[in-house]
């Protein structure tokens, strides 16, 4: 899948969550950061920062690939 905006990967994000039966607090938990965050990066919010997102993107099991 290519994401191609904060919104998509918001969207990526929270639908990979809901498949594997997670709750936005479980989620927050695992990955060391607060349901704000959660929220936020769900929803596209464009401020989030780019270290905690690759975090939930690796809690997730999702991988990055940056190319052409």
């Amino acid at each position: 899948m290519i994401v191609n905006s904060a919104k998509e990967l918001g969207n990526l994000i929270k639908t990979t969550r809901k498949s594997q039966g997670l709750t936005q607090t479980d989620l927050a938990a695992a990955a060391g950061v607060g349901i704000r965050f959660i929220v936020d990066l769900e929803n596209g919010k464009e401020t989030a920062q780019l270290g905690k997102a690759l975090n939930i993107l690796m809690m997730l099991g999702l991988k990055v690939n940056v190319g052409e």
